[in-house]
């Protein structure tokens, strides 16, 4: 039986006041990930509470300041997912912050649970953002690691963004990362890390598909077709492909967080489709890639 329609949460299913989007570790059924979806409008400003989370500020269309613990964070943004990687604010957890948009905008707010405090709230700058182009060929996508292990401290988040250029596939091949392990030597293959996509999609009837299936022992089934505001979740499970179609370049943004102290991100093909890697050393990047490119030139 499909499980797409509890992990499936269509554009504005999960709106609460402010929020286009609500998902927190309760609402999603386990303990660590949480995102929301914030708009402004022109002259509005927002009062966040971390509560027990660490989150990210991060504009997804338009500017902000965020404003926390006597320090005011002036975030540049940009016109759109599309158009470049952005500026974006950290905040710990048991902080206070103010968002504030003098002409509006759309925010992806990103959050983990975490015990600990080590990190004070901070600026993230546009251009120490890493911009990566992974596979090749029609698998050829863009991805900027905001908060990744080597390029952004946290507590236990992690926020990464796909840009994938229509008739493309990402998140491809299929991975998974649901249960620690390691090889015979003892050494870390696997981390344990909740996710969640959120999905935006260039084009008024654009539209992509993404992929979830399970193991025999934790079996999971999500076929679902996402349009701009969708979610899918992946507590488990073996993700990808994330598919766009052609003549809609799709953007996907990624949350994950997890039990795991040392904050790692370990994947895992699946055994069955893991060799396409092999094939993309024969293949041009797509030439579409960098997207925005022209724009920052």
């Amino acid at each position: 039986m499909s499980d797409t329609s509890k992990y499936h949460l269509p554009h504005g299913t999960s709106a609460d006041g402010s929020y286009d989007l609500v998902v927190t570790p309760e609402s999603a059924g386990w303990g660590y990930s949480g995102l929301r979806i914030l708009t402004l409008r022109p002259g509005q400003a927002h009062a966040l509470s971390t509560g027990d989370s660490e989150f990210l500020v991060l504009p997804l269309t338009g500017s902000c300041t965020v404003t926390t613990d006597g320090r005011a964070f002036e975030l540049a943004g940009r016109t759109g997912v599309f158009a470049s990687a952005t500026d974006f604010a950290y905040l710990p957890h048991e902080s206070e912050a103010l968002i504030s948009s003098a002409q509006g905008g759309l925010f992806a707010l990103p959050s983990a649970r975490t015990e600990r405090g080590g990190h004070s709230a901070r600026y993230g700058r546009k251009e120490d953002v890493p911009v990566e182009l992974r596979g090749a060929g029609n698998c050829s996508r863009q991805v900027n690691n905001y908060c990744l292990p080597g390029t952004f401290d946290a507590e236990q988040l992690l926020v990464c963004e796909v840009l994938t250029p229509g008739g493309n596939w990402s998140s491809y091949p299929p991975h998974k990362h649901d249960e620690v392990r390691t090889d015979d030597s003892g050494n870390p293959v696997e981390s344990e890390l909740e996710e969640i996509y959120y999905f935006q999609v260039a084009g008024e009837d654009g539209f992509a598909y993404q992929r979830v299936y399970g193991t025999q022992e934790r079996p999971i089934d999500v076929l679902a077709e996402v349009r701009s505001g969708d979610t899918v979740l992946i507590p488990h499970g073996w993700h990808g492909p994330s598919v766009a179609a052609p003549g809609y370049d799709l953007y996907y943004l990624n949350v994950m967080a997890g039990p795991g102290q040392d904050r790692a991100w370990l994947i895992c093909d699946d055994p069955a489709h893991g060799w396409v890697r092999g094939t993309w050393e024969s293949q041009a990047t797509d030439p579409r890639l960098l997207f925005g490119a022209k724009e920052t030139e």
